[in-house]
C-alpha cells in the first residue's frame, strides 16, 4: 500500500494481486521484476522506476491508485488522486480519444504503444509514448478497472 495511504490494506493487496496477474494474463509478460516479490506486492508497485495507475468500474471513473511514480508527475497527493476521476488525467481536446482508449481496452483487454497527451493536477502537460494500459479482471472473470503503465514521457 502507498506509504501515505493509511486505507484497506487488504483491497489494496487483492488490488496489485488483480493488476499483476491480469496483466500477466493478458499481455504474456511480467509488470514487475522477479526480485520485486521479496516484499509485498503493493509495496513493491508503489516503488517501481515507472507509471502505475487504476481506475475503478464507475460511470466516471475514479483513480484507486498510482504508483510514487505517477503521483510524482501528476503532482498530486495519494487522497487527492484516488477522488479523482481519471478523466481530469487528459485535457478536455483529449478527452474523445480518451474515451476511444478506454473503449478499446474494454474490447480487446489491452493496447500497448499508446502516446497521448496527459495534464498533472498543477496544469503541466506532458506526453507519455510506449503505454500500455489493460483490463483488470479476478481469477473468476469480474472486471475491476483498467491500469495503465509507461516509463517514457516527454514534459510539453
Amino acid at each position: 500500500m502507498s506509504p501515505s495511504c493509511p486505507l484497506d490494506e487488504f483491497w489494496y493487496q487483492s488490488h496489485a494481486e488483480r493488476i499483476v496477474s491480469s496483466f500477466k494474463r493478458l499481455t504474456g509478460n511480467d509488470l514487475l521484476p522477479i526480485k520485486a516479490f521479496s516484499q509485498p506486492l503493493i509495496e513493491a508497485l508503489d516503488q517501481v522506476p515507472f507509471a502505475i495507475l487504476s481506475h475503478g468500474v464507475e460511470s466516471d471513473p475514479i483513480f484507486n491508485f498510482g504508483n510514487q511514480f505517477a503521483l510524482r508527475l501528476f503532482e498530486c497527493e495519494w487522497r487527492d488522486f484516488i477522488q479523482m476521476p481519471s478523466r481530469y488525467s487528459a485535457e478536455t481536446p483529449s478527452q474523445e480519444e480518451r474515451a476511444g482508449l478506454l473503449e478499446q481496452v474494454t474490447r480487446k483487454g489491452f493496447i500497448d504503444q499508446y502516446r497521448g497527451v496527459r495534464i498533472s493536477a498543477t496544469g503541466k502537460r506532458f506526453m507519455i509514448n510506449n503505454a500500455i494500459v489493460w483490463n483488470i479482471v479476478d481469477e473468476q472473470g469480474c472486471y475491476h478497472g483498467q491500469a495503465a503503465m509507461f516509463k517514457d514521457y516527454t514534459r510539453l
